[in-house]
């Protein structure tokens, strides 16, 4: 081959690959753990919300999910719902200019522009037509999608644009296999979208920054808890596109009482939030080299009905500050995974463990005796304060006390973590018990620090002068 026609040969490969960058963006969609998690939860929940700060991404996932459903072409990470027919969609969000700007633009192209048609999330190719809407200049009413079941072409996906400007009569009567809200419906019009997939089992996701605070709708799903709906919350931190150096810039540029929705999601909670202080006082790197002398405490959550949680502390008793420096957050699992999890941060840490692990198991043992079959170092009984009783009220004044006065410190790459603080409220002046798992584990934790143990960290109990550390019979563990 002559250099002239390799050199063709190059030019014309690269003219194919950025033909596919322009014209097949969906197959270069490579979503953020976060994203993933919310796209896999379309597997098992009819409901889903991906509530997120702004310019963080909640709007591209949102289209990439319509056109995988709608040309049937799944990536192979792909762990969500799949149908295997062409399906009908509607897509929405507040105004039919929004709509046409996000959701359209992302789908199908920059409107108005011809030669960008078909470079959104929907492929060209698959692209087979449109139709416009009256009223607003190039936004499309309908497109019709080709759809392929396991690579073979078997029909046509629809899509539907609407808008809530125009009032939820205009949600009424269709049957849909889905339907993708960007931005936060009212009440009314959502009881309407969800109607609209009782017939088929469809799915219903949004895609929002809650700036309406704590609505009917952000309520349902952070306060109402169902096996058939799921939340997941992204913030500054989970869009990697966002340079780190930039992302104290880009919070110091929203108005005040807006930044914790703007930047991490949050939706304005009133006086029912519960820990007040600003996350950058609260957050400190992760420590690298420990000292030997701190205290070290691990505190869990069994999670009997929700996931177990672990929580391990290192107390510096000099300065009586407490560092939360590793977190665990698992559902569906077993203890055996739990310790496995536990046991190679902290093998020689002792375990403090709440009241409910005094039920009694099949087995015949109690549940915490469980952990201790599992090479964990429990306490022999359940949290208590020094004075007596277990009360959940007591704990969380001494951790919103501790984070006012500099004492309680969080590693800033314990996202799960930070994701409870933001939503832990009180409604009607009680506690509201979802997604507080790890802060849970933290809470037993303090309350036992008293028989917190100077042990070596890593996945081996360590000796010193011949005797073993963390254990009740040589070392003293459960006394000071």
């Amino acid at each position: 081959m002559t250099e002239n026609n390799k050199l063709k040969e190059l030019l014309e490969t690269l003219e194919a690959i950025e033909q596919r960058r322009k014209f097949r963006k969906l197959d270069f969609y490579q979503p953020y753990p976060k994203q993933e998690e919310f796209h896999a939860l379309g597997a098992r929940c009819r409901e889903r919300l991906l509530m997120a700060g702004n310019q963080q991404g909640k709007t591209y996932s949102g289209a990439a999910e319509v056109a995988i459903h709608m040309t049937g072409e799944y990536p192979e990470w792909w762990e969500g719902r799949r149908f295997t027919k062409p399906v009908k969609f509607w897509v929405a969000g507040e105004t039919s200019a929004l709509v046409r700007d996000q959701p359209q633009a992302l789908l199908c192209g920059t409107p108005g522009v011809v030669d960008d048609a078909g470079t959104g999330l929907v492929p060209k190719v698959s692209l087979k037509d449109v139709s416009l809407a009256r009223g607003v200049t190039d936004a499309f009413d309908t497109i019709q999608v080709i759809h392929k079941t396991d690579g073979i072409e078997d029909g046509i996906s629809t899509a539907v644009f609407k808008s809530y400007e125009q009032g939820r009569q205009k949600f009424q009567s269709a049957t849909l296999d889905g339907l993708w809200l960007d931005e936060e419906p009212d009440e009314e019009i959502y009881q309407e979208c969800l109607a609209r997939i009782t017939a088929t089992d469809g799915l219903l996701f949004m895609t929002f920054t809650p700036l309406k605070g704590r609505s009917k709708v952000v309520i349902r799903f952070m306060d109402e808890a169902s096996e058939d709906r799921g939340i997941v919350h992204m913030d500054i931190d989970d869009a990697k596109h966002i340079k780190p150096e930039d992302r104290a810039k880009i919070i110091e540029g929203y108005l005040p009482h807006q930044r914790e929705a703007r930047a991490h999601g949050v939706p304005l909670l009133g006086s029912g939030v519960i820990f007040t202080m600003p996350e950058t006082s609260v957050k400190e790197n992760a420590i690298e080299n420990v000292p030997i002398y701190w205290r070290k405490i691990w505190g869990i959550d069994f999670g009997i009905g929700h996931p177990f949680a672990a929580a391990l502390l290192l107390w510096d008793v000099d300065n009586d500050v407490i560092h939360v420096h590793h977190t665990v957050r698992m559902a569906d699992v077993f203890p055996i995974n739990h310790a496995a999890a536990m046991k190679p941060i902290g093998a020689a840490v002792p375990v403090a463990w709440p009241q409910d692990g005094t039920a009694r198991e099949a087995a015949g043992g109690t549940l915490a005796s469980l952990y201790s079959k599992e090479g964990l170092l429990t306490l022999p009984s359940h949290a208590t304060w020094p004075q007596g009783g277990y009360s959940t009220e007591a704990g969380v004044e001494e951790m919103r006390e501790r984070e006012q006065n500099g004492k309680l410190k969080y590693a800033a790459h314990l996202t799960d973590l930070f994701e409870e603080r933001r939503f832990y409220h009180r409604k009607d002046g009680e506690i509201v018990k979802i997604k507080d798992d790890i802060l849970s584990a933290i809470r037993i934790g303090i309350m036992m620090k008293r028989f917190a143990k100077p042990v070596v960290l890593g996945g081996k109990r360590q000796k010193r002068q011949g005797k073993l550390l963390a254990t009740g019979l040589d070392f003293n563990v459960f006394g000071e």
